[in-house]
């Protein structure tokens, strides 16, 4: 019994750093899958969702660092207790998506492990009959490191998964699982394959006010696409380093478009305001923010391969 503990206890633990580490380096991902579970489509709790983001953070950080306490063995009865609340409430958030079809990706390993509803469901019982067995023979969990070191090791952790998050809220995640990643081709990720599964790549296109021109935009060598998911909610410090980079791309060929979703009224008066030197086109807000995350970011296309990408605050970075 006391070396099923312990297999049961790695389980667990790894596999809570393996879900914290994938979410960690893409935590804004996460913070989207917690604006639909809080939408009014869902849970009707629109009044959580501008606290998504750090209530992303402290989930993501949580599991990462309550992995590693219970692979050491720091405060048994403090981590075991906080795991089996976490996954009380995965289990409830998974469950619900797979009964009433509400969130078809839980977004439990980010979008590096892609499961269906009932998939992820099974795993979270899976995981809750685990950490209660861990529970019920709690007496097992000792320390696997002496003295202090248990407690420096989960400090580690902390510090450590903090810095990444900073990094990447900041930047862009430091690992991108998504289809428009460096080096991803955007045509190739649109074709559907016999397998009958949605492409990566779907509602995609690039709108002017009277026809899509994805098609020829994907096959041009030089593109600068500065995504403005949404204008309302756009860093408008960023306008006047992103009009100054525009203009340097623009004398070195590049065709620069700028991408939102945001009502034309809007693009018109930002545009204006700001003297943008380029035309803006249309596309989903939800592909956008799956292509870059950040508002306003930089993607540069070659014949629909994307080369580079940068959060605004790096464009200084961008060699045109």
């Amino acid at each position: 019994m006391k070396i099923l503990v312990q297999i049961a206890r790695i389980i667990v633990g790894v596999l809570f750093i393996f879900s914290g580490f994938v979410k960690l380096v893409d935590p804004i991902g996460s913070q989207y899958k917690f604006e639909e579970y809080f939408s009014e489509g869902v849970l009707n709790l629109e009044f959580l969702i501008p606290y998504a983001l750090p209530f992303a953070v402290f989930l993501i950080i949580s599991e990462i660092v309550l992995g590693f306490a219970l692979l050491v063995g720091w405060k048994a009865k403090f981590t075991v207790g906080s795991l089996k609340i976490m996954i009380l409430v995965f289990l409830f958030l998974t469950w619900y998506s797979a009964y009433y079809d509400k969130v078809t990706d839980c977004g439990c390993f980010g979008d590096a492990i892609k499961l269906k509803p009932w998939e992820t469901f099974y795993k979270d019982v899976i995981l809750t009959l685990l950490i209660f067995f861990i529970g019920f023979k709690i007496y097992w969990i000792k320390p696997v490191l002496p003295k202090s070191n248990p407690g420096f090791v989960v400090f580690l952790s902390l510090l450590i998964s903090s810095t990444i998050t900073y990094y990447v809220l900041v930047h862009l995640p430091i690992i991108d699982f998504r289809a428009y990643a460096i080096g991803k081709n955007i045509p190739e990720g649109m074709v559907y394959k016999d397998d009958g599964e949605i492409p990566p790549v779907h509602d995609f296109f690039l709108e002017d006010a009277q026809n899509d021109l994805a098609s020829k935009i994907l096959k041009m060598d030089k593109v600068v696409l500065v995504i403005m998911s949404s204008l309302e909610k756009s860093d408008y410090i960023a306008f006047p380093e992103v009009k100054v980079f525009a203009q340097k791309a623009l004398k070195k060929d590049y065709k620069v478009y700028g991408v939102s979703a945001s009502f034309s009224e809007i693009i018109q008066l930002t545009t204006e305001k700001f003297e943008l030197p380029f035309e803006f086109l249309f596309c989903d807000e939800t592909t956008l923010k799956t292509m870059i995350r950040a508002n306003p970011g930089i993607i540069i296309l070659n014949k629909g391969t994307v080369t580079e990408k940068k959060n605004w605050r790096d464009i200084e970075d961008i060699e045109l």
